[in-house]
């Protein structure tokens, strides 16, 4: 019976949960074989997901290996990740962005705009201000696909991964995003993000998003390639802000300077968006951001 748990990757937690049919209800190797039989790997149910989700690959634990099951949060979060992936079809465009005028106008105001306003001024909300506008600019990746039908979203709700202290991802929602000014951005974000943290979010504010941005930087990330949070179309992560070596064009020639460079990585969903829109809509983002106007006030 034990060779058969092994072989099947069925562990002792699994087991336990099996009703035995023998003396004094102990397991069978008929009740593992009969159990077999009517498990249902690819279960949508997130109490469906097994412990060891490898199907295909023997495991061997040793006594000296430690086994964790996982909390229901990753569950959901691993259900979640599997069914995006074999709904869309992802692809991600890559694109860096000079930042070198954000970080000045960031020094210049975030000793004084938190004395003012006690909230931190990350570069979280200025790119999410440069997601907005460019997702303006092109209406269609702000969409969700129903079958055959494209639904466009009539406002614009970003979604804002937050690593928990767990270790687990929770996406809090900004909704219509369109109406905020730089100000109520930071406010919204640094808002939803400590109260994500301290397990105080409403249910309603983890619903409805059109669009994620995911800032893997702050684990000092330059880039990556997430994964879209159905039904959206699309996601973008926010690499690390690096000092580079880079040619500056200037009237009197071109010369080598230092400047503050970062790579958005946009995942969209290649069923409804092609890569003319895709790639656009990422550069487009870029543009906003390098053509930040250093002179304006918070």
């Amino acid at each position: 019976m034990r060779n058969i748990a092994k072989q099947e990757q069925i562990d002792l937690s699994e087991l336990e949960n099996i009703t035995g049919s023998g003396k004094e209800d102990r397991l069978t190797k008929q009740d593992v074989l009969d159990y077999l039989s009517t498990r249902n790997l690819q279960s949508d149910s997130v109490d469906g997901i097994l412990e060891n989700p490898i199907d295909d690959t023997l495991l061997t634990i040793s006594g000296e290996d430690e086994i964790m099951a996982m909390d229901r949060m990753r569950k959901i979060i691993a259900s979640r990740m599997i069914e995006s992936k074999s709904i869309s079809a992802h692809v991600t465009s890559f694109v860096e962005a000079d930042m070198s005028p954000i970080v000045s106008w960031r020094n210049k105001f975030k000793e004084k705009f938190k004395a003012t306003s006690y909230q931190s001024l990350t570069f979280t909300p200025i790119i999410i201000e440069a997601v907005v506008k460019a997702i303006k600019d092109h209406p269609m990746i702000n969409i969700q696909v129903q079958g055959d039908q494209i639904i466009k979203k009539s406002h614009i709700n970003i979604g804002v991964a937050v690593a928990l202290p767990s270790g687990n991802l929770i996406v809090p929602v900004i909704k219509n995003a369109e109406l905020l000014d730089l100000k109520s951005l930071v406010i919204a974000v640094n808002d939803l993000a400590h109260r994500a943290r301290i397990n105080a979010l409403k249910t309603d504010e983890l619903d409805g998003g059109t669009f994620t941005v995911s800032n893997v930087g702050s684990f000092g990330n330059v880039m990556g390639t997430p994964i879209i949070m159905q039904p959206q179309v699309a996601i973008m992560a926010i690499g690390a802000i690096q000092k580079k070596p880079a040619v500056i064009e200037t009237p009197e020639g071109d010369f080598i300077g230092i400047r503050h460079k970062m790579f958005l990585s946009h995942s969209y969903d290649h069923r409804v968006i092609d890569g003319s829109l895709g790639g656009g809509f990422v550069r487009r983002v870029a543009d906003y951001l390098e053509k930040f106007d250093i002179n304006r006030s918070i």
